[in-house]
């Protein structure tokens, strides 16, 4: 990228910071711009929760202030430029784009604005409660804020807690809830705790089959008569009228399951089959889906009493077949065979299918980890249910051309073609020699996947690759959070050849290089834990956890055979990788508020080469750099170590650049953190700084001792910082991130601190980097 490019960033960056200052001029005579409002809470006592008490009341605040960035208020500027009679076609768009309407001191009713907290205050128990406000003006830079102050006396609080009495045998299920109430002595009338707790009842209630029960059908009553001090007695009761169907629990005595539902179903030809107490009604010939499949992804059984969360979880299990558009449970009361103790149920579970098979054609735009884009066409075949199981098979193929975007001056290997061919069966169950009960996956049933693929790759003036590669494993969800992938089989076989003289030279060169990339066969399992809580959105505290476990070369062991004494074994003529590698990804993510997120990462991890391996497999080592990792530095341009990547001379004699070869180790380290802030639409910016870097446990002596990890690693990290913008289109993120570095690891000890701005690094990607 041209250093034009960059200034032009930053005039651009300076010219709105400057303008959007100077908006005091524009603000009409008489008025003055509101800047905000704050809240002082008075008391002759100690107020338990003060600071949440004080975040409920200033929810209450009214007009929200002019949105102001580092002190600027550029939405304000370009609205007041749009007013202008001829504002022309820049400021019109920048006024669409970041323009708000400004928010005066005539626009705030302080008096609406008291009542309001007099009522919040009551609602948690501080009755006689007095609030006022006062206004601070500051004529010479037109603004005003107002300052409002509630003098809190002391709040009402509970004395008793007890249950009005009710028929049979409702009331007896409630007196046993009771007990797990979160009411205790003391506690400070609070509206929202009631109405918690009237939530909790109905919820309870509805788990043990009272499956016409409502909370609105529940009361609250307090009664202070008997104190002096300020506490109270508190009754809970039910409503006058409420009916009696909903006073009474609910069994379910049969269960009809349509697993090819259409609502134009011919009933001549169609027939029910029993199984487990359930009754699969779907068409004769050919059946859509055999029931012993679809049995075990239904949890509701003949004779439960209705609970909504059992029916919630059969919904989730059906839904995660990946077979049905909608999925759909419901509950048919029978009148005639309803007594005062008992209420009859029939669920009917309609089950709409997809379309059974998919093509699918892509023209995709591709961006890579490692910086590479371009073009590529993808075909998919998809076979959904394919032997009446709810099995998923696909075939894909794909055709692509890459080249390879800021790599540095006369670097080798910057284009590639690529074909690629793969196929994969998911199947819904699992594929196992012991059988293991279903209750052991109460959330979910692991699914089993198999697969394989081959691929061509032709790296241009460097070498051609072909690879294959199988697996068969399991994947399962153990609750909302958690996912497990389990693959016992993975086998990854990749055959290097048509190599150029100057890829051969820089082999010979690095033993420990070539030695990496002659063992070809990898045959081992992996294993994945995931700990996502990414996925509760609106908590302020997020964290997301994958640990990986990849170990190869044990099983397979076992048969191989040295052929040369003191060589590798082999299997089947072929040397085969033996090594245990672990990683750790873990990231935090504090959430500010709706738009503001300040996000971190920590990533360690290590591969241990034994037995039959000197060094890790060339594609089992790790790299730094680029745009999901230390972005101040191009991908695969940091590390091992303090080494930098050196030139070499082609056939011709001339200098070019292989280094991102060299520059793999099996340790990494890595630490990021990232402000993620809204600008104006569908864009939003971060600013971030990364730190991280590679070694290698044993020293090669191609790198002369600078690749060796040791207890000096902090002075050997890369770091960088810079700000980045974003296009999230409803979750389809465009990433542009522009990256300096504060810490280069390859420059003399005390020349390493330097904030290099002249030399910045732009990251193209797709997605958050964490």
């Amino acid at each position: 990228m041209p250093k034009s490019f960059y200034k032009c960033l930053l005039f651009f960056v300076l010219g709105l910071i400057l303008f959007s200052c100077s908006i005091t001029k524009y603000i009409p005579e008489g008025e003055r711009l509101y800047t905000g409002a704050e809240i002082e809470i008075v008391s002759d006592t100690v107020v338990e929760d003060k600071d949440r008490l004080k975040s409920v009341l200033e929810t209450t605040l009214r007009p929200e202030p002019n949105t102001s960035f580092l002190g600027m208020q550029p939405g304000l500027y370009y609205y007041y430029k749009n007013q202008k009679v001829k504002p022309g076609f820049i400021n019109r768009w920048l006024y669409k784009q970041l323009g708000e309407e400004p928010v005066y001191q005539s626009d705030v009713e302080p008096y609406q604005v008291e009542e309001l907290l007099l009522n919040r205050l009551e609602n948690r128990g501080f009755f006689y409660s007095i609030a006022s406000s006062k206004f601070t003006e500051n004529d010479e830079k037109k603004t005003a804020s107002v300052k409002y102050t509630v003098d809190v006396p002391d709040p009402y609080t509970l004395a008793t807690y007890q249950l009005d009495t009710l028929s049979p045998p409702i009331y007896q299920e409630m007196q046993k809830l009771m007990a797990n109430s979160q009411f205790f002595k003391g506690m400070r009338f609070d509206l929202n705790n009631f109405k918690i707790e009237r939530e909790r009842m109905d919820f309870e209630l509805k788990k043990i089959g009272y499956y016409n029960f409502n909370s609105s059908f529940l009361i609250f009553e307090s009664d202070t008569n008997q104190y002096d001090d300020k506490r109270y007695d508190l009754y809970l009761k039910l409503k006058k009228d409420v009916p009696k169907k909903s006073l009474r629990p609910y069994q379910i005595t049969q269960i009809n399951v349509y697993p090819d539902y259409d609502i134009n179903m011919d009933s001549t030809k169609i027939a029910g089959v029993e199984l487990n107490g359930k009754t699969y009604i779907q068409d004769i010939e050919p059946i859509y889906f055999k029931p012993k499949h679809l049995d075990p992804f239904i949890t509701i059984e003949e004779g439960q009493y209705y609970d909504p969360l059992v029916s919630k979880n059969t919904a989730r299990r059906l839904s995660t077949l990946g077979i049905y558009k909608y999925v759909n449970i419901q509950y048919k009361e029978l009148d005639s065979l309803v007594n005062d103790s008992l209420g009859i149920l029939h669920a009917n579970i309609y089950l709409s299918p997809l379309n059974k098979r998919a093509f699918r054609a892509e023209l995709q735009a591709v961006t890579k980890s490692n910086n590479f884009a371009g073009p590529a066409i993808a075909l998919t075949y998809t076979n959904r249910n394919t032997f009446q199981g709810g099995e998923n098979l696909s075939f894909s193929t794909k055709v692509g051309y890459e080249k390879q975007v800021g790599g540095g001056k006369n670097q080798l290997g910057k284009s590639s073609l690529e074909l690629g061919f793969s196929t994969e069966l998911v199947l819904p169950r699992m594929i196992f020699p012991v059988k293991i009960k279903g209750d052991f996956f109460d959330y979910s049933i692991p699914r089993t996947v198999t697969g394989f693929g081959v691929d061509y790759l032709n790296r241009t003036d460097l070498y051609q690759l072909l690879s294959g590669n199988a697996k068969f494993g399991y994947v399962w969800n153990a609750n909302r959070y958690i996912t497990h992938q389990y693959n016992p089989i993975s086998v990854i076989y990749t055959k290097l050849s048509n190599t150029t003289e100057v890829f051969e030279k820089v082999l010979r060169e690095n033993p420990f290089l070539a030695l990496s990339f002659e063992q070809q066969f990898i045959s081992g399992m992996t294993y994945s834990f995931i700990y996502n809580g990414l996925v509760d959105t609106e908590d302020t505290h997020n964290i997301f956890l994958n640990t990986t476990l990849d170990v190869a070369g044990n099983l397979i062991g076992l048969f191989g055979k040295e052929d040369v004494p003191g060589e590798p074994k082999s299997v089947f003529n072929q040397q085969y990788a033996q090594f245990a590698k672990a990683d750790i990804d873990l990231r935090y993510h504090y959430r500010i508020d709706e738009k503001q997120t300040i996000a971190t990462r920590l990533f360690a991890g290590y591969g241990l080469p034994y037995g039959n391996s000197e060094v890790m497999p060339y594609i089992k080592q790790y790299f730094s750099g680029g745009p999901y990792s230390v972005r101040a530095f191009r991908i695969r341009s940091l590390g091992p170590g303090t080494y930098s990547g050196e030139d070499i001379l082609d056939e011709n004699g001339e200098r070019v650049n292989i280094g991102f070869f060299d520059q793999t180790g099996n340790i990494r380290l890595e630490a990021n953190v990232e402000y993620r802030f809204p600008l104006f639409g569908y864009l939003k910016g971060a600013f971030f700084a990364d730190a991280g870097n590679i070694w290698n446990s044993k020293g090669n002596p191609y790198f002369e001792g600078k690749d060796e990890f040791s207890s000096d690693f902090i002075s050997e990290l890369g770091m960088g910082a810079g700000f980045g913008i974003r296009f999230d289109l409803q979750g389809f993120v465009i990433r542009l991130d522009l990256a300096a570095p504060f810490h280069d690891p390859t420059q003399p000890k005390g020349e390493r601190f330097n904030f290099d701005v002249a030399s910045p690094v732009l990251n193209f990607a797709i997605g958050y980097p964490f």
